[in-house]
């Protein structure tokens, strides 16, 4: 039962995004009939399966959300925006039920009993029945219920406990002629023979059903119910694979129905799928236009005579559907669906992924070790061991790139999370907004995606809180009354980037350098350009809120983005518009496990600098080098000077150096645009990485991101280029906006001051 729960819980993740999904179109006003229904499966679904586990509250609320659904789609009540944003406010809380029932805690029914009132406010559902009463369809089925006997053709003999003189009850004698299978489904009265009143040519429905099926607690009877609604409907059970009571095995399905449905106006083909979409992949179904059949009413027949085969497939032969009428295929022409296309799909515990990622990384070290081994030995130079090594090397890299995409996720899962926490914060603060996402299905490493949502709630809840104005402003400066925050996601250059974006007033910049110096972070005299502005506010405590509010005012929020999306390898960087809104951009790995790198020398250590920062390349002796200040060097490039860091003095490895005649500079750039120079020793070549993090073992080391095993067998460090930029002095990092033209001192191979 515990794998069975955890597989519940795991498909419950899956059906609410489709449930938010369904909700997101329903609120962009798309009433697709078919999105609505999939919204209702997902909490039928959910409901079904809470009952089978016992998990009354989450039955209870997931019944009267499911009533609302079944109004919409019925068309009773019309989806507007009170009905939406219900619906919006019952799934958040759907959620937290299924959370709470997956934890074994308990949820605040105060506020479930509040959502639950709303929902059976707007529902035409009958209210429910008291506890220990029957409810109106429970009384109406307990009046209408007659005993079925299932024969199963076995001579038992006189019935036990009956009075054998007796006549027998006709009403309790199954009927010998071919129909419904007895015992099917009480509630299933009158499927008799087709009827020929002119309309629209029948359809014949073969149905099996796997044991996942039933082990999943789905019943072909409910299927049957849901065709019974759209036309008339004639069921025959095929029992002729049947075994003796004693070969029996009770988790095999041995049965066979076909299905006879004659639709109402309005039912297509697609209607008759949506009906088996929910149990796709778990059962075979066929469905198939057919002629018009005219069944007379069946003659007395003797309790041993078989059904026309029209009726019974032969005993020899499995069910199978019609032929199709000749003529050109109509729109209903068979379309098949069988255990054999389930999803493809396997549940792998996180640990083992991990385990088979780390042996992965390990053999990619060993294969470098191992050619770097064979090119000092010599032996690369024979032909067969050259290319035998570079089969391995080519095998060992498609196995790396295919084990890697086993972590990769859609970042979907993350973004309705982050839809749910924008409407929270925006009911908080009193503003009207919609979150409008992007890219969904761009996929992105688990771990990476995991340790997102923090970071993301910030971003959303500073843009509800700081970024949209209220209503009445939006509307006085000419903008709609609901404000609009964009979250997408897209694949660039190796590199993951989220941005959020919204159409509020901007950063106020006057306001944010005012606080800055009664804080006493800045000073009034120093010359800020525009981004260092933006940049005050991912100082640690920096709020422009005066006032404790449920969303701000504790100084906690962008330097929390900043050091979680650095600790990831990433990047954050800010642009902002006054006006027109702010948009926060995230630049992030692929991947934490492999990191393409440029291998350097500095002060006899070797570094590893990514690449996705690395920009050009310039031997010092051929650079145009300047002396700026009493201490400072820049770098001549293109359109500007671009400050030059030394690596080594920086990390700590040397004194600054006197000259820099026969080095190499590597020109970086952040997501902002920042550019700075590092000076290194020499430059090996670029290579693709294994990353091992330095946390675990030991602590994170300023302008480090991580470590990795050189093909030598020899340990070098990761650069951390960001936190290496933002360490430098403001002076510094300001003489990357003085134009060319300005002034400076050449120093070819100067010495420093």
């Amino acid at each position: 039962m515990s794998d069975l729960r955890d597989s519940f819980f795991q498909e419950c993740d899956d059906l609410m995004e489709v449930l938010n999904d369904g909700l997101t179109a329903l609120d962009e006003g798309d009433c697709d009939p078919e999105t609505i229904n999939a919204m209702f499966r997902s909490v039928h679904s959910i409901k079904g399966g809470a009952g089978a586990f016992g998990l009354d509250a989450l039955v209870g609320f997931s019944h009267a959300m499911e009533n609302l659904l079944d109004d919409v789609r019925s068309g009773a009540v019309t989806p507007n925006a009170q009905v939406t944003s219900l619906l919006f406010v019952a799934s958040d809380h759907l959620s937290d039920l299924i959370d709470h029932d997956r934890e074994g805690t308990t949820a605040d029914m105060s506020r479930a009993e509040a959502i639950l009132n709303d929902l059976r406010n707007l529902s035409t559902a009958p209210a429910p029945a008291a506890p220990g009463e029957l409810s109106a369809e429970e009384q109406e089925a307990a009046a209408a219920f007659q005993p079925l006997v299932l024969d199963l053709g076995l001579d038992l003999g006189p019935d036990i406990g009956a009075d054998p003189g007796a006549d027998p009850d006709p009403a309790l004698t199954p009927a010998p002629t071919p129909g419904p299978h007895p015992g099917l489904d009480a509630d299933l009265p009158d499927l008799g023979p087709f009827r020929d009143d002119g309309a629209a040519r029948p359809m014949v429905i073969t149905f099996s059903a796997s044991e996942d099926l039933y082990r999943t607690g789905n019943d072909p009877a409910l299927l049957f119910r849901a065709l019974k609604a759209l036309g008339d409907l004639t069921v025959t059970a095929d029992d002729s694979q049947l075994p003796p009571l004693a070969e029996l095995d009770a988790a095999t399905s041995y049965l066979t129905w076909r299905l006879q449905l004659d639709p109402a106006e309005g039912v297509t083909p697609d209607t008759v799928e949506g009906v088996f979409e929910f149990v796709d992949g778990i059962c075979t179904y066929d469905i198939s236009d057919a002629p018009p059949v005219i069944c007379e009413p069946p003659a007395a027949a003797s309790p041993d005579a078989q059904p026309p085969a029209a009726a019974q497939p032969a005993p020899d032969t499995p069910a199978a559907p019609p032929p199709a009428a000749d003529g050109p295929a109509s729109s209903g022409a068979s379309s098949s669906r069988s255990s054999a296309s389930s999803r493809s799909t396997i549940r792998v515990e996180l640990h083992k992924v991990d385990r088979l990622i780390n042996l992965v990384g390990e053999l990619v070290i060993g294969e470098a070790m191992l050619r770097q081994s064979m090119s000092e030995q010599g032996l690369t130079s024979h032909g067969e061991v050259d290319v035998a090594m570079g089969q391995l090397r080519q095998l060992s890299g498609f196995l790396q790139e295919s084990v890697m995409t086993i972590r990769a996720q859609p970042v979907r899962g993350l973004f309705h999370r982050i839809s749910r926490i924008a409407r929270e914060a925006g009911r908080e603060a009193g503003k009207s907004l919609k979150l409008v996402t992007v890219g969904e299905a761009t996929e992105l490493d688990k771990t990476v995606t995991e340790r997102l949502t923090e970071p993301l709630t910030h971003m959303v809840r500073n843009a509800v809180d700081h970024g949209l104005e209220r209503p009445e402003n939006r509307i006085e400066a000419g903008k709609p009354e609901r404000g609009t925050i964009t979250l997408s996601a897209a694949h660039r250059s190796g590199r993951v980037l989220i941005t959020l974006s919204d159409d509020g007033g901007g950063i106020d910049r006057a306001r944010v350098r005012r606080v800055a110096e009664e804080k006493g972070l800045i000073s009034p005299d120093d010359d800020l350009s525009d981004s260092d502005i933006d940049n005050l506010l991912f100082l640690p405590g920096f709020s422009t809120n005066a006032e404790v509010s449920k969303l701000s005012g504790r100084g906690v929020g962008m330097d929390v983005v900043r050091s979680e999306i650095n600790a990831l390898g990433g990047r954050v960087s800010l642009q902002s518009q006054p006006g027109e809104g702010t948009t926060v951009t995230i630049s992030l790995p692929l991947t934490l496990a492999v990191l393409e790198g440029m291998i350097v020398t500095v002060a006899g250590e070797t570094m590893v600098v990514p690449t996705s920062a690395l920009r050009e390349t310039f031997r010092t002796d051929e650079a145009a080098i300047h002396d700026f200040g009493a201490d400072a060097r820049v770098l001549a490039v293109h359109d500007g000077y671009v400050p030059i860091v030394d690596l080594g003095a920086a990390l700590g490895f040397r004194e600054e150096p006197d000259t820099i005649t026969r080095q190499s500079l590597l020109l970086i750039e952040n997501e902002t645009g920042e550019r700075t120079a590092l000076i290194v020793d020499a430059i090996q070549g670029q290579h693709e990485v294994v990353i091992k993090g330095l946390e675990q073992n030991y602590h994170q080391v300023p302008g480090i991101a991580a470590a990795t095993i050189l093909g030598d067998g020899n340990i070098a460090l990761i650069v951390d280029t960001d936190q290496l930029m933002s360490s430098q002095p403001p002076v510094t990092r300001a003489v990357a906006d003085k134009p060319a033209e300005v002034p400076f001192r050449s120093a070819q191979a100067c010495p420093a001051q």
